[in-house]
């Protein structure tokens, strides 16, 4: 038998359970569903009495949950949010009063190379809609998309992820590698080559502790190894330490030249062959037939093209 609670639960009394965890307050959850503070409690029983625990006692002028309660609040809000988006966009979706909210994986540098051109556009087609990134985690966003945790996720072109099957994507930025490093460089004077650059220390950007990226890989396939002195999970920190020491660092050209504005770095071509870097966003097509996750498609490719 799928699902034996749920069988033998109202699913009216998730709604009352979810609002009585935000708010710890029995008048102010039933003020939300318009229901009266008797019928609110009277729920609450039945809840304690399905499920076999307390869930909320009283604390002072409040109320606090369970341990069980502090448990289920964060999955049973994520499953009522999308139990709520599966049925209202699947046939409609108004941009301009929405307040649906979208959810991004993605690490630093993919947030920063889309998001800011998306939500300049979004800003004046949907002001009331909401945009949460969550940190990507490597593989671990094919199960998230699948799962309808996450929207969409950005990724480059080679990274650790395996789409699991119906996880579709599209290109979103094409880009060639350049090097980046501080202006006054003590061995790097007007142009950069292959025995300077081995030569250099670098900076190397891994968010998932990866041991070898696409530089990495390049320069094996050439029987050459960089020497990597600094290894950052962000992208933060790292125009500033190129900027204040002798490190270089290999990095998209848009991203090189968004530093170059934060800190005083000089952009130099790679001096060896490497693959472009590829931007990507996945989806899952189980959510993609939905109107509000073709509208915000379309806003991403329109955004890329500009």
């Amino acid at each position: 038998m799928q699902h034996p609670i749920l069988r033998r639960l109202d699913l009216n009394l998730l709604l009352a359970f979810d609002a009585l965890l935000r708010h710890r307050s029995v008048s102010a959850a039933a003020d939300e569903l318009a229901m009266s503070p008797s019928a609110l409690s009277h729920a609450l029983a039945r809840l304690r009495a399905t499920l076999g625990d307390e869930l909320l006692v009283r604390a002072g002028s409040g109320m606090q949950a369970t341990a069980f309660a502090e448990r289920m609040a964060e999955p049973l809000a994520a499953a009522l949010e999308l139990l709520a988006r599966g049925l209202s966009d699947a046939s409609s979706f108004d941009a301009a009063s929405s307040e649906r909210t979208f959810v991004f994986a993605a690490t630093d540098y993919t947030a920063f190379a889309i998001l800011p051109q998306l939500l300049a556009a979004v800003q004046h087609a949907a002001p009331r809609l909401r945009i949460k990134v969550v940190y990507s985690r490597g593989g671990e966003p094919a199960e998230d998309l699948a799962a309808g945790r996450i929207d969409f996720a950005l990724g480059y072109e080679n990274d650790p992820m395996q789409p699991l099957p119906g996880i579709e994507s599209f290109d979103w930025l094409s880009d060639e590698y350049v090097v980046i490093a501080c202006r006054e460089h003590p061995t790097i004077q007007g142009s950069l080559d292959l025995k300077q650059y081995l030569t250099a220390r670098h900076v190397v950007v891994t968010p998932w502790n990866d041991a070898s990226g696409t530089i990495d890989k390049a320069l094996q396939r050439q029987g050459l190894q960089r020497d990597v002195a600094v290894q950052l999970p962000s992208v933060l920190a790292a125009p500033f330490i190129i900027a204040r020491s002798p490190l270089i660092m290999t990095v998209p050209r848009h991203a090189a030249q968004t530093l170059q504005a934060a800190a005083p770095v000089t952009i130099y071509p790679a001096p060896f062959e490497l693959p472009p870097y590829t931007l990507k966003v996945y989806h899952h097509m189980r959510h993609s037939g939905t109107a509000a996750h073709a509208w915000m498609r379309a806003q991403l490719l329109a955004a890329a093209a500009r």
